[in-house]
């Protein structure tokens, strides 16, 4: 959300807000949603099977074409058509390291390539993969202190340089940095957080934008970019409200019911008659 919100937002000088952005968070988050992605295709995969998941990203790519319309920069036509083209075929591989290796040289011609969205098929066979080997917790430690060394390395070989190459390298090591280092630190706490905006991790993304639309003009007029922070945390605290409120008396968020009603053609119950969801929904997109 604060990404999103800065990237929209008119930069006719740069702030420390905008350096610290830039340099922190901007290309790291897209690469862990992708990643997740690729994870809940897996866990997906095993409930419902190749049919449904076709149905399933068709429906993705509707969301994500009546969402461009007030918003260009959505990915949701991006993982649908990755989805459809990449981690489909890849179910007929050989589980686990053939993946893997596949998704890795994915990533490599993504970096070659330029980056940005192009990244997107690699971390999704790199989540796969990584859902279907189960690697050990044990990883997680030195896994974080080398991406974290990495990241913060070719960060700043990337702002000496100028090298889009080294920033997308960074900005991929920076990902991993974030993604281990939250499982580490993860809490009872945290998860009754961060698990029901996973869970409607569609309704919160969709809506996201539509804030980003409506406060266009606030952010734009706004030269501290201060705006684009209020926005992206009133927008999350709220929607961290809003998804714990909501999950209490429905089993699927709003977008995510629909989507699982059009994906299935028929109608789904939502509504929870004691108050607790005794059966966990099936994984979308990112942590769903």
């Amino acid at each position: 959300m604060l990404v999103n919100t800065w990237q929209h937002a008119a930069k006719e000088t740069y702030t420390g807000i905008d350096w610290t952005v830039e340099a922190l968070f901007q290309s790291r988050f897209y690469p862990i949603f992708s990643l997740l992605f690729g994870i809940s295709f897996v866990l997906y995969l095993e409930r419902a099977g190749r049919w449904s998941l076709l149905s399933r990203l068709l429906w993705l790519m509707v969301f994500g074409l009546v969402q461009h319309i007030w918003y260009p920069g959505e990915v949701l036509t991006d993982y649908a058509f990755y989805g459809l083209i990449v981690l489909l075929p890849a179910s007929f591989l050989s589980r686990g390291v053939p993946v893997l290796l596949l998704g890795l040289g994915v990533t490599a011609w993504g970096v070659m390539a330029g980056g940005g969205v192009l990244l997107i098929p690699g971390m999704f066979l790199v989540g796969m993969a990584l859902m279907q080997l189960r690697p050990p917790r044990e990883l997680l430690l030195p896994a974080f202190g080398v991406s974290a060394v990495c990241g913060v390395l070719l960060a700043a070989a990337a702002s000496l340089s100028g090298d889009w190459t080294l920033y997308t390298l960074g900005a991929l090591a920076g990902a991993a940095a974030y993604s281990t280092g939250l499982v580490l630190v993860l809490r009872p706490w945290l998860s009754a957080v961060l698990e029901p905006l996973g869970r409607m991790a569609l309704t919160n993304y969709v809506t996201g934008t539509l804030v980003i639309f409506f406060a266009g003009g606030l952010v734009d007029a706004d030269p501290t970019r201060w705006s684009v922070l209020a926005v992206a945390g009133v927008t999350v605290a709220v929607q961290a409200v809003f998804s714990r409120w909501w999950l209490r008396r429905f089993r699927y968020g709003p977008l995510e019911w629909i989507w699982r009603m059009l994906t299935r053609f028929r109608r789904v119950p939502n509504r929870l008659e004691s108050g607790r969801d005794e059966n966990r929904p099936l994984p979308g997109p990112g942590v769903t």
